[in-house]
C-alpha cells in the first residue's frame, strides 16, 4: 500500500521551476499533546513537489503561493536530491487544492447580508413611492382636464394675429416687382465670386433692422435670370427671405 500524506498551509519560501515541475517548502507541527511517556512532535519541513499542468490550473503564482493556503495530498519520497530537496521529507503532489481564508469567507457573508438588506429596502421604497404617486396622478389628471380648455384657446388667438404678421414690410426704392426667392437663376459667374463679407454682414444688420433690402435685385425679364446684386441675392439667402424685390433688365432684341 503507498503512504498517502496531506498537508495544510502555506509555502515557507519561494516557488522553484524545473523543466517539467516546480518545487516549494511547506512546514507542519505535531499535535500539541502526545500520548503519555512520549515527547510531542517538532516542526517537519516538507518540500512539496508538483506537475507545472497541475500547479497552473489553481491559479497560483510565486508570490501568492506564500500568502495562500492550500491543501497538499501526496506520497513521501527519498529518491529525490538533496539539493532539490532541502526538506526533511520530500512529498510527490497528486492533488493540490488552493483553500479559501476565513477573512475571505466572513467577509463574503456580510457582502450578502448587506446586499440583501439594501434589496429589501430597495423594493419597500419603491413600493412606497408608487403607492404615494398613484394620488398624486390621479390629481394631475384631474388638473390636466381643466387646463385643456385654456389650451384650445391660444392657437385661436393665435390664428387670428397671424395675418397682420404676413403683411409684406416697405420695400426699398425703384422696385418693380416681388418674385420668390427660389425661382431666380444665378449664372456661375456670380457663383465663382466672393462678395466682401464685411460688406454683406453690413446688409444683413440693415435688413434685420428694417425688414427689407436696401436696393432691389436686377433679373431679366422672363428667364429670370440674376443680373446684378449678387451679394443682396446672399443676404436674402442667409435670413431666409422667401420672395425678394426685384427690376427688371430685359433682354436685348437681335437686328
Amino acid at each position: 500500500m503507498p503512504h498517502k500524506m496531506t498537508l495544510t498551509g502555506s509555502a515557507t519560501g519561494p516557488l522553484r521551476e524545473y523543466d517539467r515541475y516546480v518545487a516549494f517548502d511547506m512546514r507542519e507541527k505535531g499535535s500539541p499533546s502526545a500520548p503519555k511517556g512520549l515527547k510531542k512532535s517538532t516542526f517537519i519541513s516538507y518540500t512539496v513537489f508538483v506537475a507545472k499542468k497541475a500547479f497552473n490550473k489553481t491559479g497560483l503564482t510565486k508570490k501568492s503561493i506564500m500568502h495562500e493556503k492550500i491543501l497538499i495530498q501526496g506520497e513521501p519520497t527519498l529518491d529525490i536530491p538533496l539539493d532539490e530537496c532541502p526538506g526533511e521529507i520530500g512529498i510527490i503532489c497528486f492533488q493540490i487544492t488552493v483553500l479559501p481564508n476565513k477573512n475571505d469567507k466572513e467577509s463574503n457573508e456580510s457582502k450578502d447580508k448587506k446586499e440583501a438588506q439594501q434589496e429589501v429596502t430597495a423594493t419597500k421604497q419603491e413600493e412606497k413611492q408608487d403607492s404615494a404617486s398613484q394620488p398624486v396622478a390621479k390629481e394631475a389628471k384631474q388638473e390636466s382636464k381643466t387646463i385643456q380648455p385654456e389650451v384650445k384657446e391660444t392657437p385661436v388667438k393665435e390664428k387670428k394675429a397671424a395675418p397682420q404678421q404676413k403683411q409684406l414690410p416697405t420695400q426699398p426704392k425703384g422696385t418693380q416687382d416681388i418674385v420668390s426667392f427660389d425661382e431666380i437663376i444665378v449664372p456661375e459667374a456670380f457663383l465663382k465670386t466672393r462678395p466682401n463679407p464685411v460688406k454683406t454682414e453690413e446688409v444683413v444688420e440693415f435688413v434685420k433692422r428694417t425688414g427689407h433690402l436696401d436696393k432691389p435685385l436686377t433679373i431679366e425679364k422672363g428667364s429670370k435670370i440674376l443680373k446684378d446684386g449678387y451679394r443682396r441675392y446672399i443676404v436674402a439667402k442667409t435670413v431666409k427671405m422667401d420672395k425678394v424685390p426685384v427690376v427688371y433688365e430685359y433682354p436685348k432684341q437681335e437686328g
